[in-house]
């Protein structure tokens, strides 16, 4: 071979050597590049299985034998809708002072960092650190914690107070009926305990001497044409308990009747009879009880603390025992003057109307009293109430994502409200639901500003 073609192909394979090495550089490169862009920066955080939704925080193996994938900082997925912090410092003109853990562990970072399980760290800006009342959540956590709000209104607090009680007569609508004379029972009607009688109805016929004479002498004085003494004769008989009807039938015949039926006083229910035929009553003696039971009392004993919430007037749901389904209302007519010295309750009665006469004497009845008045107060719903015993709390709403806790003065509760005393006014918006979460935010940030306060004065 000649000395030309040695050197030509000299160069042949240089060149060819040249351009294989440029293209495994160029293929190399990119790969390289790629495999270190996918590799991820910054620490470890935890470990995914290569073959299904599964995590770990240290290395392990799946059931196919294979090696969990290690998963840095970079590369973990953040489902919130987050801006740059770097456009969000630009756009707002709001300096980060710090960020915070956002589980809310006393845990600070001048820098943007993960905690443990990958979650970003929440930027801490200095406007929001120098006011610590005010809490301010995105809309999506609020969205996610259903977070709800509601304005405070006016409204009639009733505070229901409860009491066992039972049935009882009121004595105004009781009558005895009794002989104002010495005199004699000739017989008795079909009148027995428990009956029901009408006003007017007669009960028994009766005798007496004294009721004869004085009927002679009312007859004696119509038969004389008497004006003068005519008003004593019917005075007399009046006296002796007989009534307008019985008088006018015996001036219409102007006969001295030998026995008069005695009628009933009023409409009721026999329970006590005494009176028996050819019996001899004496004056005063109790021979019909008779109780009208067209309306009721119910005698309650409520708790002392009670007392002052209860007030005649006031509306009493009664559910008797024997008729639990079926509710009375009635009306408190009074609290008794005095105390139970042994249970320390005051006794209340509640009259009620009984026109079908299902309520029974000292029948047992549960009692709730609509304490409280009709009169409307500024309210709030308890459950947007954090009651710590000596101080309330609520989380007032002040629009775009601001919260504020505002302490507040509560009083008297009941049908899920209570009064507000001081603290809020008519209008303002409450959180009525996660507002623990609110409050455990606010008092978190309220220490870590003390924990900056505390490290800035060292």
């Amino acid at each position: 071979m000649s000395r030309a073609k040695l050197i030509f192909s000299a160069v042949l394979a240089a060149v060819a050597l040249g351009a294989a090495g440029l293209w495994l550089w160029r293929a190399e490169t990119p790969r390289n590049a790629g495999e270190m862009h996918a590799q991820g920066t910054g620490p470890i955080i935890y470990y995914r299985d290569p073959d299904g939704p599964f995590y770990s925080i240290k290395p392990k193996k799946n059931a196919a034998g294979k090696d969990y994938v290690a998963v840095r900082a970079s590369e973990d997925v953040s489902f919130e809708d987050k801006p740059p912090e770097v456009a969000q410092t630009q756009s707002t003109g709001r300096r980060i002072r710090y960020y915070r853990n956002p589980m809310g562990l006393p845990d600070t970072s001048p820098v943007p960092k993960k905690d443990p399980m990958g979650m970003d760290y929440v930027p801490v800006y200095e406007d929001e650190a120098q006011d610590v009342s005010t809490v301010t959540i995105s809309p999506g956590k609020l969205q996610k914690t259903g977070v709800r709000s509601e304005p405070v209104e006016r409204r009639a607090v009733t505070v229901p107070v409860r009491a066992a009680g039972r049935v009882d007569f009121d004595p105004r609508r009781t009558a005895v009926v009794a002989l104002r004379f010495e005199g004699f029972i000739e017989s008795v009607e079909k009148v027995a305990e428990g009956d029901y009688v009408h006003k007017g109805q007669p009960l028994m016929r009766v005798y007496g001497p004294d009721l004869s004479s004085a009927a002679a002498e009312y007859v004696a004085v119509l038969n004389a044409h008497s004006a003068a003494r005519m008003e004593g004769a019917r005075r007399r008989l009046v006296n002796l308990g007989l009534d307008n009807a019985t008088i006018a039938a015996i001036a219409r015949s102007r006969r001295v009747p030998r026995v008069i039926d005695w009628p009933a006083p009023q409409d009721g229910h026999v329970i006590e009879r005494t009176a028996l035929s050819g019996m001899r009553a004496a004056p005063g003696e109790t021979l019909f009880r008779i109780v009208d039971h067209s309306l009721v009392w119910i005698l309650a004993d409520i708790p002392e603390r009670d007392v002052e919430a209860v007030a005649p007037g006031q509306t009493a749901i009664i559910r008797a025992r024997s008729y639990p389904d079926h509710p009375f209302k009635g009306r408190v007519a009074l609290i008794y003057p005095h105390l139970n010295m042994e249970t320390r309750t005051a006794r209340v009665r509640i009259e009620l109307p009984n026109p079908e006469g299902r309520l029974l004497g000292d029948m047992f009845a549960d009692v709730e009293i609509e304490a409280g008045g009709k009169e409307k107060v500024l309210a709030a719903p308890e459950s947007a109430i954090i009651d710590a015993g000596k101080r309330q709390v609520v989380i007032l709403d002040k629009g775009e994502g601001h919260f504020e806790p505002r302490e507040i003065k509560i009083g008297k509760r009941g049908d899920g409200f209570a009064e507000i005393a001081s603290g809020l006014a008519e209008g303002d918006r409450i959180v009525t639901s996660a507002n623990f979460l609110i409050d455990a935010e606010s008092n978190l940030k309220a220490a870590l500003q003390a924990l900056d306060h505390a490290e800035a004065g060292k």
